[in-house]
């Protein structure tokens, strides 16, 4: 193949050459003879001088033509020929133009008929067709035989004699040049030698005469020509490349010249001449060690290709020393070709000319050639291939250096480091100067002139340029930004294609990256130990001239970057470590002067760093080293150890002091300790920051929740103490305020500062979900102390606007005891009836309207919380049942006063308006209920919650009301409460005998007051549901004494007592007569009413009242028709057919009423359908199935009823037993079985989505499993089922017993104990 690899290696087999020792002098000898060379060369100016006559010129069309043939003949084979660029012609255009426009420099062109005959040639040149035409042949000819036949045809119309043959022609030459220009300017020559040479060549025929083509045609008969050339003065002032030698090598410019003097004979255009021959003879020759071999590259590509350009280069150069003096050199060679040639620029010629690295940095406007002629010589006696004699071939030569890489390096070097030290000298960071110049135009011509003479290659120059660089670099005379302007400078000489150096070069090239390589990285390093610094030094310029330069490089081959870059992440994480060290420092030694502000400014100081570093750094350094994640993984899990015992030593400090550290400088301090574990934690997700900022900051949020516990009963009371429970939107706006403007400001400023207290924990986004969930715990229990308060409040406001008497009972209050006595017996005389709608005043709605927002807002709260994900979250961490060691020391006791029987009467109408009061043995009152009237067997059903720590004796004392004088004592009993009794915290229930008459039915259930975020909110609902239960229950009691006033058995007998039959009473339906005397009234009064409600009152609200008044309705006809349930026989009579009918009539009636379909639409308007039929509404229906049976049948029906009701709870029980599940069944009964499930407990309260469930469950549960309770109320009519009863409840004692028991037990294995010791109270309750 032709391409065959030399060297496998930087090692190969090129032939070494003896090492030259390159001395100042020596180096200095060489670059002045270059100097003086340049100055001998350069062209030296003529005067004009008074021309002969000139002879008559005869010149036909024939001549030119001839020239013409010659110059297109001229062409060596396989060459370009006369060939132009394909750029060439939107070059001329341009410069046509400005000669025309008289732009063009020189004074030749100046001249007015040579802008004629341009301008002509430039109408021929646009010509779309010609310009097509000479675009597609390119051949230079063409462009010269148009432009000639132009400018004969203008100049013949301007010159009437034969002037215009020589003025043609002088015209031509003109032209010619400006093509020649053309090719210099773009920097075509070196690519376009032929078509340089016989541009030249044809030039100097054209001007035979040596005319001065700047000399304008005068109208004078005197014509002046340019003489002979000036003399040399051979001074060194006049010499410029000397002068840049002197101050280069600080010599002065005496001792130039003295050496110039003494080897003037020496260094003579002869010897350079002599020089370039004995080179291109020994280039020839191929193998004589004075030139390139082919040895010296890697392929024979690389040789070839540069021989083949530095043959024609060598020719120009001695062309142009033959040109410098001709008559001298051209008579010292001879040959049989002639060569009379235009020279071409010497810097332009050479193949490899270190000049050309700074063209840009040249003047635009400088001569055209350093070494051109604008006038020609006779050459024909000139022969660039003569030989050379062989002892010339052997002798040293005059201007090369023994080693020519040697000596130029080390004149770079000087150059360099003149340039850089002085400061008349062209820095690169002159505004204007090119930024890739370093070196000024002195020292870039001297380099030049040694690389042409020294026939330095180009890729060469750039390397050993590039060498010197590294040497500066590494001694600290250059910064980075001169390094990486040198690299640009070198590659932008040539086109860096490392194929085509020598293998010296190569090598030479690989040792530099390998050095730049090692002190960039040692620089890399020290730069980075500045990484953490307030103001770091950028890295930025290293990287890139290590990524651009150095690893892109194909010869760049290193090892060992894994090491260096451990070395760089231990260095930065020891630097880490320093830079901790000293922002800790910064804290002030005395620990009496710590404060947690200064923990806090250190923290942001870091954080602050942390993000300078990261913006510093935003990629990874050599791929993987991140300062900003070196920095965070060192300094963050360290400072915040550092700032733990910082911490802990404050507080220390202040306790010795009996003071506090301010909560919002600890919470401030978790915030800003929180984002540095945050931002570990981003950075580093598998690794776990080693410090636990929880544990030691954990107390600042326990003082806080203890701060807030303190105030938030001093929240609520002046919450309310600033509100008058007015809604004024009625009389400010003059419109109806809707159900969300029915509240007033109280709940709404206590639930913000509620909602306030739980977000300002949220916000510190606590981490440690254990004790967040404590955190939650205990806020809960401060909350529901917060809406405790604000019930008991209200409910005791409310009271009072409710019993507020009217002006009536005020004067009635202030009579006597026997006025009022008499009032009383004059009113029943007169059987005056004194019902009238009761004034519910707007303040007391609005009471009952805030209760109802506040279940709104709580639930609200409940499920910002997630009160069920921290009950979970808590529960997975807390030990297991048996585990638990410590016992509950607060019991809830939830007490129901379910009803009472056979009361005392203490009226003089055979009545009590009985009242119950619960006290404790200290008499310490701590319920009441609501007020029945007129009723010896009164049933409230009203609940109440009691804490202890322990068992406690409750005292239930029954009252009767009076409207006038003092309430009556109707009877008293009590009963223990005793944890130990209810360690299945199932509901029990008691009666109770009175110390007087009758008794009092109690239902009893207890519960562990747990510290649990649930139970908290379930206590919390629970006490807004009672309040706003009992507050309706207050507002239906004063409605309920008429409810029992028109469905009373009074009433009954007195619509029956006119003898009505069946038939007629039914008839009597569908005229008003009948209802007008019982239901009619009633509804009226309840319209009244609920028109006084409905202006404050919310739609909810007092669809609640309406609910809680159709209960009212029901409970009331169910008296009329059954009696309670007991195990003893009733004095209450059964109603006859006629009574029980006219019952139900009246029930559905009120039906109608409460449901308030309209007549129209047909949509119910009042109290929803599911609420009205109710359990107690569907027994009330069954009633008509078992009202009239036989004894004997009820009681059949009853056994079968309790029998199937026993297989079902056997079969529940199985179905238990196989799903291993302890869960109690529930059993059903007058006496209240104790493993009834509950469903009222406080867990089951804890939101409103819990306790509608729970009411749905109950609703279903009755609905699926009936009883015979109404059938043994109606039982208790009979007399002749007493011992029926009796032995009915001993049935159902035994399977309440068995089954509490076995509820105990199945309670103690579930719980993991052995024995009945684990059902003692404190335990965990069940949910």
């Amino acid at each position: 193949m032709s391409h065959h690899q030399r060297r496998a290696g930087p090692g190969g087999s090129q032939r070494s050459r003896q090492l030259v020792l390159v001395t100042a002098d020596d180096a200095y000898i060489y670059t002045l003879r270059c100097a003086y060379l340049a100055y001998l060369l350069q062209p030296r100016p003529r005067r004009q001088v008074p021309a002969p006559a000139p002879p008559q010129i005869h010149r036909s069309s024939t001549s030119f033509h001839e020239l013409m043939r010659d110059f297109s003949s001229h062409t060596s084979r396989g060459s370009k020929g006369n060939r132009f660029p394909k750029g060439f012609l939107p070059a001329l255009q341009p410069r046509l133009e400005g000669v025309v426009m008289g732009r063009e420099f020189g004074a030749e062109y100046k001249d007015a008929a040579v802008k004629r005959t341009f301008g002509a040639f430039y109408a021929a040149f646009r010509e779309p067709r010609f310009y097509e035409g000479v675009a597609k042949s390119r051949r230079a000819e063409d462009l010269v035989l148009i432009f000639y036949s132009s400018a004969t045809k203008e100049l013949q119309k301007v010159k009437q004699d034969d002037s215009w043959k020589w003025l043609s022609d002088r015209h031509v030459a003109l032209f010619v040049r400006l093509m020649y220009n053309v090719l210099k300017d773009k920097d075509w020559i070196g690519s376009y030698p032929e078509l340089a040479s016989q541009l030249a060549t044809l030039e100097s025929k054209l001007l035979q005469h040596d005319q001065n083509l700047a000399e304008e045609t005068r109208p004078t008969s005197i014509v002046m020509v340019m003489g002979p050339p000036a003399p040399l003065s051979y001074n060194v002032n006049d010499m410029p490349l000397v002068k840049i030698v002197a101050r280069i090598f600080g010599v002065s410019l005496q001792t130039c010249q003295q050496d110039i003097n003494t080897n003037k004979s020496v260094w003579t255009e002869k010897a350079a001449l002599m020089d370039m021959k004995a080179y291109s003879n020994k280039l020839s020759l191929g193998n004589t060690g004075r030139t390139l071999r082919s040895e010296d590259f890697d392929t024979d590509e690389a040789w070839e290709a540069w021989r083949k350009l530095e043959t024609p280069a060598l020719s120009q150069i001695m062309l142009a020393i033959v040109q410098s003096n001709p008559s001298e050199l051209v008579k010292t060679t001879s040959g049989p070709s002639p060569i009379t040639t235009r020279p071409q620029s010497l810097q332009q010629s050479s193949a490899y000319p270190y000049h050309d690295l700074s063209r840009s940095s040249t003047s635009s406007d400088a001569p055209s050639s350093m070494y051109g002629y604008d006038h020609p010589v006779d050459m024909g006696n000139f022969d660039v291939s003569s030989p050379v004699a062989d002892d010339i071939l052997d002798t040293p030569y005059t201007y090369i250096p023994p080693d020519p890489r040697a000596y130029f390096r080390h004149v770079v070097e000087k150059c360099l480091s003149y340039d850089l030290q002085d400061p008349d000298a062209l820095p690169m960071d002159v505004p204007g100067a090119d930024p890739t110049v370093l070196l000024s135009k002195g020292s870039l011509d001297i380099l030049s002139e040694c690389c042409t003479r020294w026939r330095i290659p180009q890729f060469s120059s750039s390397i050993l340029f590039l060498d010197v660089v590294r040497k500066f670099y590494q001694d600290q005379d250059i910064d980075l930004v001169t390094l990486d302007t040198a690299w640009l400078y070198a590659k932008g000489a040539t086109d860096f294609d490392w194929r085509t150096w020598t293998i010296a070069d190569q090598n030479l090239y690989r040792q530099i990256l390998l050095s730049i390589h090692d002190s960039l990285l040692r620089d890399l390093y020290d730069l980075l130990q500045h990484a953490f610094d307030p103001r770091a030094k950028p890295v930025g310029r290293v990287m890139y001239i290590l990524n651009q330069h150095i690893y892109e490089d194909p010869l760049f081959t290193s090892t060992g970057l894994e090491s260096y870059i451990e070395q760089l992440k231990e260095g930065l994480r020891n630097r880490a470590f320093e830079v901790l060290g000293e922002i800790v420092s910064e804290l002030p030694q005395d620990k009496n002067e710590l404060d947690p502000f200064h923990l806090v400014e250190l923290t942001q100081k870091i954080i602050k760093l942390a993000e300078k570093v990261n913006k510093r750094f935003k990629e990874p350094i050599m791929g993987s080293v991140d300062p900003m994640m070196i920095f965070v993984e060192v300094v963050f899990p360290e400072y915040a150890a550092v700032a733990r015992d910082v911490v802990l030593g404050i507080m220390q400090a202040y306790q010795e002091k009996n003071q506090e550290v301010e909560i919002e400088d600890g919470f401030d301090l978790y915030r800003e300790l929180s984002e540095i574990r945050q931002i570990y934690g981003d950075l580093f997700p598998k690794n776990k920051f080693p410090i636990h900022l929880e544990d030691f900051l954990a107390d600042f949020v326990w003082r806080w929740i203890r701060n807030t516990d303190a105030k938030v009963i001093g929240w609520v009371d002046e919450a309310i103490k600033q509100d008058d429970f007015i809604i004024r939107i009625r009389q400010e706006q003059g419109r109806e305020p809707i159900d969300d403007e029915r509240h007033t400001m109280s709940v709404v400023d206590i639930f913000r500062s509620l909602n306030q207290t739980v977000d300002y924990i949220k916000k510190l986004e606590w981490k440690d979900d254990v004790q967040h969930g404590k955190f939650m715990t205990a806020l809960a229990k401060t909350l529901g102390s917060g809406i405790s308060r604000y019930c008991e409040v209200l409910e005791k406001l409310f009271t009072f606007e409710m019993d507020r008497q009217i002006p009536e009972q005020e004067v009635a209050a202030s009579q006597t005891r026997q006025q009022r006595w008499v009032a009383m017996a004059r009113d029943a005389w007169s059987n005056k009836d004194k019902i009238e709608p009761f004034q519910f005043a707007p303040e007391s709605c609005t009471k009952l309207n805030n209760i109802e927002f506040a279940l709104q807002q709580l639930d609200k709260l409940e499920h910002t919380v997630d009160v069920d994900g921290v009950a979970a979250t808590l529960a997975r961490h807390t030990p297991p049942v048996t585990q638990q060691r410590k016992k509950s020391s607060n019991y809830v006791f939830t007490i129901k006063i379910v009803e009472a029987e056979d009361l005392k009467a203490m009226d003089i109408n055979g009545f009590s308006d009985p009242y119950v009061v619960l006290g404790d043995e200290y008499q310490k009152r701590l319920a009441k209920t609501r007020v029945i009237y007129s009723n010896l067997n009164p049933r409230w059903e009203e609940t109440v919650d009691i804490t202890t720590q322990g068992q406690i004796w409750l005292t239930a004392t029954v009252w009767d009301w009076d409207t006038v004088g003092d309430h009556d004592c109707v009877g008293r009993t009590s009963i223990k409460l005793d944890p130990s009794n209810f360690g299945d915290f199932l509901p029990k229930e008691y009666w109770l005998d009175l110390d007087t008459q009758g008794r009092l039915l109690l239902r009893v259930s207890m519960e562990g007051e747990r510290d649990d975020i649930q139970f908290y909110f379930g206590r919390a609902f629970r006490n807004l549901k009672r309040t706003e239960r009992d507050m309706t229950r207050q507002i239906t009691d004063k409605l309920s004494a008429y409810i029992h006033h028109c469905l009373s058995r009074s009433a009954l007998k007195s619509v029956l007592s006119k003898g009505y039959s069946i038939s007629a009473v039914s008839s009597l339906f569908s005229r008003t007569g009948l209802i007008a005397v019982a239901v009619v009234p009633l509804t009226d009064y309840f319209n009244e009413n609920f028109a006084i409600l409905n202006q404050t009152l919310t739609s909810a609200a007092l669809t609640l009242v309406m609910s809680k008044l159709w209960k009212e309705v029901l409970v009331t006809i169910e008296g009329l028709l059954v009696p309670t349930l007991s195990d003893k026989p009733s004095q209450q009579k059964q109603l006859s057919p006629q009574e029980t009918e006219t019952v139900f009539k009246w029930l559905r009636l009120m039906f109608d009423f409460f449901h308030a379909v309209d007549e129209h639409t047909g949509e119910a308007t009042g109290v929803p359908i599911d609420v009205l039929k109710s359990p107690k509404y569907h027994e009330l229906q069954s009633l008509n199935f078992f009202y009239f049976e036989s004894t004997d049948n009820l009681i059949r029906t009853s056994e079968r009823m309790a029998n199937a009701s026993a297989a079902r709870r056997e079969q529940a029980r199985q179905k238990s037993i196989e799903k291993n599940n302890p869960t109690s069944t529930s059993f059903g009964g007058f006496l209240g079985v104790p493993g009834a499930k509950r469903t009222k407990s406080v867990l089951m309260s804890r939101n409103l989505g819990t306790m509608r469930r729970a009411k749905e469950e109950k609703r279903r549960e009755a609905q699926a499993e009936p009883n015979d309770d109404m059938i043994l109320r109606i039982l208790r009519m009979r007399p002749e089922a007493a011992s029926y009863l009796k032995d009915r409840n001993r049935q159902k004692e035994r399977l309440a017993a068995a089954a509490a028991a076995e509820a105990i037990v199945r309670q103690s294995m579930s719980s993991g104990g052995g024995r009945m010791g684990t059902m003692v109270p404190g335990g965990p309750s069940r949910r």
